[in-house]
């Protein structure tokens, strides 16, 4: 039975963002028409926020933890705040190519279908480090998921800073990303602005 995705475009079309950005392919990542009213700068400042949860797919409590910890890290908080999004384990496996979309990345996850340096990890919230490797566990690999991504070898979405080899399901995390490797259209600088107040 196919899953129903009305729920994501309606989501997508409130925030004003292309369901691309959460892997649904055919779909162009340019922004959706958004037919609310102007919004006050708190308001924009809350959309923003609403944005990158969504896409990330994480709690509020969730991201107030990252948003702390970016904080107290060098550099920008904002972009600390979204390479942290992005170190997430089920963001890597959407990044990556071992899952097509980040809801099914998310799955994947969940059901303990892959290990982190040979441990199983079924946290979606697990935070890769540089130079870990994350592999789909050998019980996992007769899945049909698993067998159409090694056939096809496809590279949904994959990024400059992991090493993907779908052909043997593994992949390396190279190095951590930089804002500009990130193509998220998320203006952190006012969700900083947002939690700072």
């Amino acid at each position: 039975m196919a899953v129903s995705k009305d729920p994501v475009y309606k989501k997508a079309r409130a925030l004003g963002i292309s369901p691309a950005y959460l892997g649904y392919t055919g779909e162009s990542k340019r922004a959706l028409p958004n037919r609310r009213s102007k919004l006050s700068e708190y308001g924009m400042q809350q959309r923003e926020k609403q944005k990158a949860k969504f896409i990330y797919g994480v709690s509020e409590k969730q991201f107030r933890g990252y948003y702390e910890a970016a904080s107290k890290m060098k550099g920008q908080t904002g972009e600390q705040l979204i390479i942290l999004c992005e170190r997430r384990l089920d963001n890597i496996a959407f990044r990556s190519g071992l899952a097509r979309t980040r809801r099914e990345a998310r799955q994947i996850v969940t059901h303990g279908h892959l290990t982190v340096n040979g441990k199983q990890v079924d946290i979606p919230s697990y935070k890769v480090s540089e130079g870990d490797v994350i592999e789909v566990r050998e019980k996992s690999r007769s899945n049909t998921l698993f067998k159409t991504i090694k056939e096809t070898n496809a590279t949904f979405g994959v990024v400059e800073w992991l090493s993907s080899d779908l052909e043997n399901l593994k992949v390396t995390v190279d190095r951590f990303p930089t804002r500009e490797d990130i193509d998220i259209p998320v203006e952190e600088r006012m969700i900083v602005e947002f939690y700072s107040k």
